[in-house]
């Protein structure tokens, strides 16, 4: 079965409780598959692969796009589970994660460590300690405007959340507006009344036992992705590379950089 994303054929794989969206660019060696962050989609993730060689795949997590919503809990076990029949799927050798996605990659590495050849996490949010920090607070609020139906309620948070110098561009109005009706049509509102009290790993230190070369992308003055979160995944990781970008927005400012960085580690 395919769908459209963006004028793109996406195919339907499926898994144990539905089926999950995904899309393949590109041709060649090696494979990477991408995971995209809580409300993310296909769209929103294909910038992070825009420079990498080879084939690229990118999925939607359960509850994005055409990906099945099963009624079982939101758990990064549950989304680590998904990414990995992707990658099983596809046979890909490399692995990125944003955000929510950079969680079920933590997940799926504690599983099997040496799953892929390189790897990139992408402002990483959560490790093995639950938050309780002003962010956590925020997902909250948006998890119950969502159940509301509350775009416009959603709609500022989202806004809120991006650095002050760029509320007020076009660009970034639109892309909240978008995210806030995808969070309050589909069941990504649930997932913001599960998902922020879960933790990625059961214990922080299966990191060390990755022995592939990993890239971890952070920035500064982002309290819903604390620089302390990557700190740490490169100070355990034995090869382990750390870029934290300044202020303003990983891709609203630092979009060539960014596309720089993975492009060069992951090609």
């Amino acid at each position: 079965m395919v769908t459209a994303t963006s004028h793109r054929r996406t195919s339907l794989l499926p898994i144990a409780d539905g089926a999950l969206e995904y899309l393949l660019t590109g041709k060649g060696a090696p494979t990477t598959v991408f995971g995209h962050g809580l409300a993310g989609s296909i769209d929103t993730t294909r910038p992070f692969g825009s420079a990498v060689a080879g084939t690229r795949a990118f999925f939607h997590f359960r509850g994005h796009g055409a990906s099945s919503s099963p009624e079982t809990p939101w758990t990064y076990a549950a989304l680590a589970a998904e990414l990995r029949a992707v990658a099983d799927a596809v046979d890909a050798t490399q692995a990125l994660g944003v955000s929510m996605g950079a969680g079920a990659l933590c997940h799926a590495l504690e599983e099997t460590p040496d799953r892929f050849d390189r790897i990139v996490l992408v402002i990483p949010a959560i490790l093995d300690t639950p938050r309780t920090d002003q962010a956590l607070d925020r997902l909250l609020q948006m998890g119950e405007l969502a159940h509301d139906h509350d775009v416009d309620g959603v709609f500022d948070l989202m806004l809120r959340a991006q650095p002050a110098p760029m509320r007020d561009r076009p660009e970034v109005r639109t892309w909240c507006r978008r995210q806030a009706e995808t969070i309050v049509r589909t069941d990504v509102g649930r997932a913001l009344r599960t998902i922020p009290h879960e933790v990625a790993m059961t214990g922080r230190d299966a990191l060390r036992g990755i022995p592939a070369p990993l890239l971890v992308l952070a920035q500064e003055d982002d309290p819903a992705h604390p620089v302390w979160v990557a700190e740490q995944i490169a100070a355990l990781v034995p090869d382990a590379t750390l870029e934290v970008l300044p202020p303003g927005g990983i891709l609203w400012s630092h979009r060539s950089t960014v596309r720089h960085l993975i492009g060069e580690f992951l090609s």
